[in-house]
């Protein structure tokens, strides 16, 4: 499916299969880490009235779920998890507060050590799933053919296009976020990578065989 894609039922198989592509990574706690960024820490936020915020623990687990769907890179998961309390509650405050300006939310984020724009893309896609889509790489190289530059303004740029397909995809009645568009485009990439590697047979493996063939025909 191409991000130009205009067929809903298609963009809507693609985000049903979401789940099921989460398992099929076969990672240890991602399955329990996704039910908690996008069941569990978002109601948590919200319901921190007036003045909703994040804590340093749900800021660890959020990095965890991100580097454990994504690349890996436990070095952020240490900063993070070593950001006072009172900083990480008071930067989130400000980000909170600054939506639905997103270069002002993000920026208020990105002064906490180890949060770049994609991982302050992700706390507010927690909390204001309906403004800000998460900075993946599956879905960037979808809606603009780079996933290599996480600036901020190229977030900004990602999330318009995200924003214009959410707005486009609920023209019939549906209710598609832009965090609903980001789902959509990330389970068709790991889709996409899971059929090729099952029609692409490990080339090792061929080898093997091929040799212990003529082994046997000697």
């Amino acid at each position: 499916m191409e991000f130009e894609c205009a067929c809903l039922s298609l963009w809507k198989e693609a985000l049903s299969s979401y789940s099921s592509r989460i398992e099929s990574l076969n990672k240890p706690d991602l399955i329990s880490l996704d039910d908690f960024y996008r069941n569990q820490l978002p109601p948590l936020l919200r319901h921190r009235n007036p003045n909703p915020h994040l804590t340093t623990s749900e800021l660890s687990d959020l990095m965890r779920w991100k580097l454990t769907r994504g690349k890996w890179r436990p070095r952020l998961l240490d900063f993070v998890s070593a950001l006072d309390e009172s900083v990480v509650k008071l930067a989130s405050e400000k980000a909170f507060g600054s939506l639905p300006d997103l270069s002002k939310a993000v920026s208020e984020l990105t002064v906490l050590k180890g949060v770049g724009p994609a991982t302050a893309s992700a706390v507010l896609a927690a909390y204001a799933p309906d403004v800000a889509p998460f900075m993946s790489d599956e879905a960037m190289e979808a809606a603009l053919g780079n996933s290599k530059d996480y600036s901020l303004k190229q977030y900004l740029l990602f999330a318009d296009k995200l924003q214009k397909k959410a707005k486009e995809l609920s023209a019939e009645g549906e209710t598609f976020t832009p965090s609903d568009v980001e789902r959509a485009l990330w389970s068709c990439a790991v889709g996409a990578k899971l059929l090729s590697s099952q029609s692409d047979p490990d080339p090792k493996v061929t080898d093997e065989t091929k040799n212990h063939k003529r082994k046997r025909k000697r």
